[in-house]
């Protein structure tokens, strides 16, 4: 007989801290540690000592309404960067809590504590009366049309052409490691099958995931400030050019483009005051220019590539250059 759908979203509830009390019995914890570069003396050191480890323990939660409406803002506020004030971030954080049985959040210290990371999947048809999705809609269609490689997602996204999208909405702190990741997909995989049975409206035609890239471009800081770059390296300089320097705030974002209709990056509304390239940087031979990106996925595939992310970063442990903050991954 089956179960009523009161009692699936109880037991939907429960299963993600469910996966932490049984791991905490294994013999093997997952452990994910984040390894500081050394800087002037440091460098001198022996191999051995070249690094700092430092080993944090990271928890997979429910969105919780209760706790986490600031967090996740905070988080919305990171990914939509520049284009961020343009937004009701409050509101979108609401309508996140407002589904707690879907989507995950990451902690260390507890259910109570603020999340380092979320990924959720907001439907856009079901909620495209409410003011800050029809916003939201608008500004994903005039980032489309300026964008060759997008220009598509706007029938994609047309009320008329019958398609469901869920947008993917995900963030983290900088010292989340990428392996992190992939069990965040598949228990969303496993919460929209469930909401499915529920007969909940999440049936979607496609997956449109929204996230960040940047590029390296040349620092203006040393000219503005008349000050000579002693951190300068030979040849820092070259290659370093706008539009030819690409890289990714999320790692897996290189490996869902593999099972992508369309992805690409484009310019923020408002483009940030002069020097915000170079306050983003750890260096002062180049800035950093951020970018939105976008990934559509169709429904069919989206599996796929969730199961491709799994198998890129099966690693339990990582170590991630606070430098370069670069993972080599295998091409499509």
């Amino acid at each position: 007989m089956a179960s009523n759908p009161q009692s699936r979203q109880r037991a939907r509830k429960m299963a993600k801290r469910k996966t932490f009390d049984d791991s905490a019995n294994e013999d093997t914890d997952k452990e994910f540690s984040l390894e500081e570069s050394p800087s002037g003396d440091e460098a001198d050191q022996d191999d051995e000592d070249e690094y700092n480890e430092v080993r944090q323990e990271f928890e997979f939660f429910d969105p919780q309404p209760a706790t986490d409406r600031e967090g996740i803002t905070r988080l919305l506020r990171q990914l939509f960067d520049s284009d961020a004030p343009s937004f009701h971030l409050g509101a979108i954080a609401d309508l996140i809590l407002s589904q707690p049985t879907l989507g995950s959040t990451i902690k260390t210290d507890g259910h109570q504590s603020d999340p380092h990371a979320f990924l959720t999947v907001l439907n856009l048809k079901e909620h495209k009366d409410l003011p800050v999705i029809k916003q939201l809609i608008g500004y994903l269609g005039t980032q489309a049309a300026t964008t060759p490689d997008l220009s598509p997602l706007n029938h994609v996204l047309d009320a008329s052409s019958g398609n469901e999208v869920g947008l993917i909405l995900t963030e983290r702190l900088i010292n989340i490691a990428t392996e992190l990741v992939p069990p965040m997909y598949d228990m969303l995989l496993e919460e929209v099958s469930w909401a499915i049975d529920d007969k909940e409206p999440y049936t979607f035609t496609h997956y449109l995931i929204m996230s960040r890239t940047y590029l390296a471009v040349p620092s203006t800081f040393n000219e503005r400030t008349n000050r000579p770059n002693k951190k300068s390296k030979p040849n820092a300089k070259e290659g370093i050019e706008e539009g030819h320097s690409m890289y990714y705030f999320h790692p897996e974002d290189e490996v869902l483009q593999c099972h992508a209709t369309l992805h690409g990056s484009f310019e923020h509304l408002k483009q940030p005051s002069e020097g915000a390239s170079d306050a983003k940087s750890t260096f002062h031979d180049f800035g950093i220019k951020t970018r939105g990106h976008l990934i559509l996925i169709e429904a069919a595939r989206f599996e796929a590539a969730v199961k491709n992310l799994q198998s890129e970063f099966q690693d339990t442990s990582t170590t991630v250059d606070a430098t370069v903050g670069q993972t080599a991954l295998t091409k499509c």
